[in-house]
């Protein structure tokens, strides 16, 4: 586990507040909404699909792409592992209900027992570890893109700008997609803009009567990518306001380790950080083109090389 110093914590919250204002949620909202609409209509398509985990950036990205081009054109699709808590699915399944979209469930652990059997050759004596893991969300962006290719819809990739930032996604699974809705928008802004949304910013209809959008436990609980028992993404990332700043500072202010560290950063983490962010280039060269929100957008606004020794 990456951890922080909690010394400087309050510290830290302060600046955050000053690069996620409340007041931007409704603007990024509609900058996403519009990107999301315009992209699906120029390319040709009118339905899009994508994997609904019970968690909040698919809750936001299912949210964004409902008021883009109507409820009726998304597929939320439940793809739970034996991994999967009830209590992911239930809220995927109160999220889809709220925004009024078609969802189909697909169980995944029969195909996983698959690969299991096919690999337990190659895979004897060894540990259940990152690859058994990957396989999950791989088994489900293959599962996405055929119901993609079959019915014409288009694939939308879920992940936020964190995850992208220090890899924190998997090739070929969960950053399988046409266009990554979110890839500009960090974590501490996702949820920024569920609370929005469920105070009262969501402009359409609730077609259950509920009185938010986004069911309160995915925004209360911590985040998971539920590919192990008990795993939480604090397991392997600092918290996401801490890992926020201090990506803020690197990218968007071009910072470096000593000002981050000035500005009350654990050291080892943000050398950590920055050694993440450089490894996972190659990933987002692979990546899904995103919306760009930002002037530092991976893609666009983002030219580094693939390979880079992190240099302090």
């Amino acid at each position: 586990m990456i951890g922080g110093d909690k010394k400087h914590e309050g510290e830290i919250k302060s600046a955050l507040l000053n690069f996620h204002p409340p007041e931007g949620d409704a603007e990024i909202w509609e900058a996403l909404v519009l990107g999301v609409r315009d992209y699906v209509r120029k390319c040709g398509f009118s339905r899009v699909v994508l994997g609904l985990s019970g968690g909040i950036d698919s809750a936001l990205v299912a949210a964004i792409a409902s008021c883009a081009i109507g409820p009726e054109n998304v597929l939320g699709v439940l793809m739970p592992s034996p991994y999967s808590s009830d209590g992911s699915v239930n809220d995927a399944l109160e999220l889809a209900k709220n925004l009024g979209i078609a969802i189909e469930m697909l169980p995944i652990g029969d195909l996983m027992k698959g690969f299991d059997r096919a690999l337990a050759n190659l895979f004897v004596d060894t540990t259940f570890g990152i690859a058994e893991e990957n396989l999950q969300s791989r088994i489900r962006g293959n599962l996405l893109m055929a119901i993609s290719n079959k019915f014409g819809h288009l694939l939308l990739s879920t992940g936020n700008k964190s995850e992208m930032a220090v890899g924190y996604c998997t090739l070929y699974g969960d950053m399988n997609g046409g266009l990554s809705v979110i890839s500009d928008v960090p974590k501490t802004r996702v949820y920024s803009l569920c609370r929005w949304l469920n105070s009262g910013g969501y402009p359409g209809n609730l077609p259950s009567g509920s009185s938010e959008i986004i069911p309160a436990n995915i925004i209360s609980k911590a985040p998971s990518a539920e590919l192990k028992p008990g795993q939480i993404d604090q397991d392997s990332l600092p918290p996401y306001d801490v890992l926020d700043d201090i990506l803020w500072r690197l990218i968007e202010e071009h910072e470096s380790v000593a000002q981050i560290v000035a500005a009350g950063h654990d050291e080892a983490v943000v050398k950590r950080t920055v050694q993440l962010v450089m490894r996972a280039e190659f990933k987002r060269r692979q990546a899904a083109p995103g919306l760009k929100i930002s002037d530092r957008a991976f893609g666009t606004g983002w030219r580094m090389p693939i390979a880079k020794a992190a240099v302090y």
